[in-house]
């Protein structure tokens, strides 16, 4: 049976450095990230690539920790994403195996739509099933 959470984590961290900028504006950057609330937290790193115009896509690893509904584990999704210049929306599946505790056998997906009015949030929805 697939089940659906919609929530918003806070941004409790967001560590972002450039580790290569080009002459036309566009870099290369590293982000490291942590989310959360009483239920359920998460750190993911990403990398991204920002074009000279400030829109961005990115790929990102990210590890959650702590309770869905009455099951507590953690698992980690992988995803890729974009930022427009005003939203900024991802994707991600949780990788096979990856689940822990309670959550052993979790597999689904998130989604993720925000903009600087969601900031400090950040507004996702997950769709999973534990096996």
């Amino acid at each position: 049976m697939s089940l659906h959470l919609e929530t918003k984590l806070e941004i409790t961290s967001w560590d972002e450095k450039p580790y290569r900028e080009l002459p036309d504006g566009s870099k290369f950057t590293q982000a490291k990230v942590e989310i959360g609330d009483d239920e359920l937290g998460a750190s993911w790193e990403a990398l991204m690539y920002y074009a000279a115009d400030g829109t961005c896509t990115y790929v990102t690893l990210m590890q959650v920790t702590g309770r869905l509904g009455e099951r507590s584990g953690s698992f980690v999704l992988q995803g890729t994403g974009t930022h427009d210049g005003t939203t900024a929306t991802g994707r991600c599946t949780i990788v096979p195996g990856s689940g822990t505790g309670e959550l052993a056998g979790i597999t689904g997906t998130l989604t993720t739509v925000s903009t600087h009015a969601d900031y400090p949030y950040m507004p996702l929805t997950l769709e999973y099933e534990v096996g």
